[in-house]
Formats: structure tokens, C-alpha cells, sequence
């Protein structure tokens, strides 16, 4: 006998592994089509590395115009769009509406939840998964298939899981102890699936400060800034904002904008040159005029804190760059002032990255994001290869990309409940 139209979608079981926006998205969506949906998790919770994002604050996307919100992907904007076309900065309010969480838009254009806070966003979200049946499984690896079934290591041993479709969710490769550890890359590339090599993306670079600058001025802000840098090709990064010294090198809001660029032009090159002008705003004539005037018994650096009001971190920045020379001459130090090269020599670790570039290849899915070699398989989030800046760019494709993923899975399994026959196909060993 026919089941009855509203149950066909509740015969499917779909796998999502991977608790982040993304995987848990595809289980939204596919749990209110009333797919029957497991989420499996290496970690004791869900939704770790998203706490961590709020700490400071929950951005949670950017309300500026479409077209300059898509240029913040870069070379992968392409194959982004189609996902921010289905599910954008604003369908990411409406939602958040949805469950109860307010939104505001900073005077930055950034978005926030009313509260600024992650933690209620996520509360909200979690009881309405599992109201609609999403079973949450933790402390569950997943350790790729056996045959016809995925494998998880779970505190109690291996366990052998079977499902008509699975959504990968899994993340990229940094924060490694909020669980993105990157260790499904070989589990698909033994598979043969094409993923680009993880990489530090919005991190930090290092630099080779003297002993004394890494003691005296690690940690310290320089601000404000304007920072520019060019690549081989002719591609130009110009911003104001504002860095801070670490005692490797430099990091902050302003470098991981810069930091796709710098990266590849550490590749190519072996080390990366951007340019700081330390007093945007004020021009180098005005510098110069300023700083020639006679200083008397002054120090030059007590100088150009009464002339110019540069001093501590952006004075010793000069001297630490300059050579004497250079420094106690007016005209070359105004030069230096409006365009200081700073010469990065490596990216940070991956893992204190903020998050990462390379994954997935989007030559090996589909438009709906599913594993073209693997039918059944989609990928979501920051396990595929696109990058983007911090300011909501990241969770807003992570959040587009689980739920186009949910979708993909639906319109594979025919879970229409128009009594369309499946064409189930599940990776072989």
C-alpha cells in the first residue's frame, strides 16, 4: 500500500557530520522537509568555533551593497554567488528573526544580534532542530567508510552508520581544538576528490623584530594606519585601519584583509613588502614642512611627537625599519612616514589562523554542491576551497552553503514528496 504523501520524506535518513553553521543549516532544512536527520560531531557540543567568533562581539554578516559584499571572496567569488544568491545577508536576518534573535546593523555596516552575544543565537537554533528531530550524536570522528557505511570513533569504539545521503560540514583546518583539524582531507582525497592544500587564511605574519622592539612593543595596536601592498599581477590592496605588533611579526583586522594577497605573494616570492603610511590624512609636503622646522635641543623623536604627534609604538616602528641615517633626515624620514616597507617573511601556523583557504574543489561538485565521483555526498562551509575576510563574509557562506547543500540533498533524494523514484548511490570501498 502507498504511504501516505506527508511521510514519503520521513522513509530517508540523511548523515550530516560536522556541528558548525553549515552542517547545522543542511540539518534545518532537511529536517523540516521531514527527512530524518543524525548529526555526528568529534567534539562534546556543537557549534564551537561559532562561540568563539562571538567573543568579541557576534558579527554575524555585512549590510553593505551586493556586489561589493560578493568582491570580498575574491578569486572564488564565482562560485560563491550562486550560494549567497539563494540564501544573502538578509535572508541570514530574516532567519535570525525567525528564531527570536533581533539584529542591528553597526555603524561599520557590520551586523550584530541585538545582544551582541552568540550564545542565545545558538540555543534558539538548537531547540528548534531538535523539536523538529534532528538527533544530535557526539564525541562521534568520523573516520571515513567501510564498504557502503560511514565510520565514527565514539568514546565506546568504532560504530558503522548507514544513510541514504550524506552532507560533509566538517570545516577547515584551523582552531584544531575547536575541532577543525582538517583530518578528512586524505578520507577524500583517497577517494580521489580533488581538494586544493589547507592554508592560513585571515592570520597573522611574521616579521623578525629586533629583541627590543618584540619586548618593548608586542601586543601594541598601530593605529590608524593606512596599509597597501601589490602582487606580480598588479592587484593593489589600499585601506585604512588599524594592525597590531605581535612578537613574531604583525596581525589584526587590517592584515587579514591583506592576507590572501600576502600569502601568495610569500609563495611566489619568498617574502611579502607592504607599505605603511602612519599619518593617513596628512600630506607629505605638510610632513615635511613640520618636521623641518628647527628642533633645538629636542631629540628627533620628541621632535616628531610635538610636531607631528607620532610617538611610541610608530616612533620605535621607524627607528626599528630606518637606518639612522634615514632617520635624522627630514625628507627621507616623511617619506618613510607616508610609505614605511615592511617586509613579511611567513604566514603563522594554520592552526592560529582565524580560519583557512584551499579544500574542496568546486570542479568536483555539482551546483548543488554535491561530491560529482561520490553521488550522495555534498560538501558544505569552510572545508571547500573559498576564502573571505572576517566581517560576516565567513559565516554568511558558511551559513548559504549548508543550507544550498540541505537543498542538493532534498532534490537528490526526489524528497519532493511528489512520489518520484530514488536513485540511491552510496561510495564503495
Amino acid at each position: 500500500m502507498p504511504q501516505p504523501e506527508d511521510n514519503r520524506c520521513e522513509r530517508r535518513t540523511v548523515a550530516v557530520i560536522g556541528g558548525g553553521p553549515a552542517g547545522l543549516m543542511a540539518a534545518e532544512v532537511l529536517s523540516q522537509a521531514g527527512v530524518k536527520v543524525d548529526l555526528y560531531d568529534a567534539m562534546p557540543s556543537v557549534g564551537r568555533k561559532f562561540l568563539m567568533a562571538g567573543k568579541g562581539g557576534m558579527n554575524i554578516t555585512h549590510s553593505e551593497p551586493f556586489d561589493k559584499f560578493l568582491s570580498r571572496y575574491g578569486s572564488g567569488q564565482a562560485h560563491i554567488k550562486p550560494l549567497l544568491d539563494a540564501f544573502g545577508s538578509e535572508s541570514l536576518r530574516a532567519w535570525a528573526e525567525g528564531l527570536g534573535i533581533g539584529t542591528f546593523i553597526g555603524s561599520s555596516g557590520k551586523v550584530f544580534p541585538a545582544d551582541m552575544k552568540a550564545a542565545p543565537l545558538l540555543r534558539a537554533w538548537l531547540h528548534r532542530l531538535r523539536i523538529g528531530g534532528v538527533k544530535f550524536h557526539m564525541r562521534h570522528q568520523w573516520l571515513g567508510w567501510s564498504g557502503r557505511t560511514l565510520r565514527f570513533q565514539t568514546p565506546e569504539g568504532e560504530k558503522l552508520v548507514s544513510a541514504d545521503a550524506v552532507v560533509l560540514a566538517l570545516g577547515g583546518g584551523s582552531w584544531a581544538r575547536l575541532g577543525s583539524t582538517g583530518a578528512w582531507v586524505p578520507l577524500l582525497a583517497q577517494r580521489g576528490v580533488s581538494v586544493e592544500p589547507l592554508q592560513p587564511s585571515n592570520c597573522g605574519f611574521d616579521v623578525g623584530w629586533s629583541e627590543f622592539f618584540q619586548n618593548r612593543f608586542a601586543g601594541q595596536p598601530l593605529k590608524p594606519v593606512l596599509a597597501s601592498s601589490t602582487n606580480s599581477t598588479g592587484l593593489k590592496f589600499c585601506e585604512q585601519g588599524e594592525l597590531v605588533v605581535t612578537a613574531d611579526g604583525v596581525e589584526g583586522s587590517l592584515i587579514y584583509k591583506m592576507s590572501a594577497l600576502l600569502r601568495e605573494q610569500i609563495a611566489a616570492a619568498g617574502t611579502a613588502l607592504i607599505y605603511l603610511d602612519l599619518a593617513p590624512g596628512k600630506d607629505k609636503q605638510f610632513l615635511i614642512d613640520r618636521i623641518s622646522a628647527p628642533r633645538g635641543k629636542h631629540s628627533m623623536a620628541n621632535h616628531l611627537r610635538k610636531r607631528i604627534g607620532i610617538g611610541g609604538v610608530k616612533a620605535a616602528l621607524l627607528r626599528e625599519v630606518l637606518s639612522k641615517a634615514d632617520f635624522d633626515d627630514p625628507l627621507r624620514l616623511c617619506e618613510a612616514i607616508k610609505a614605511l616597507p615592511v617586509k613579511l617573511v611567513a604566514a603563522r601556523p594554520i592552526d592560529e589562523a582565524i580560519s583557512s583557504a584551499g579544500g574542496v574543489s568546486f570542479e568536483a561538485l555539482d551546483e548543488r554542491l554535491m561530491i560529482r565521483s561520490l553521488p550522495g555526498v555534498f560538501c558544505a562551509g569552510e572545508m571547500l576551497d573559498w576564502e573571505a575576510p572576517t566581517g560576516g563574509y565567513l559565516l554568511t557562506a558558511c551559513f548559504a552553503g549548508g543550507r544550498v547543500a540541505g537543498e542538493g540533498v532534498l532534490a537528490w533524494l526526489q524528497c519532493d514528496c511528489k512520489g518520484k523514484s530514488l536513485n540511491l548511490s552510496t561510495p564503495a570501498a
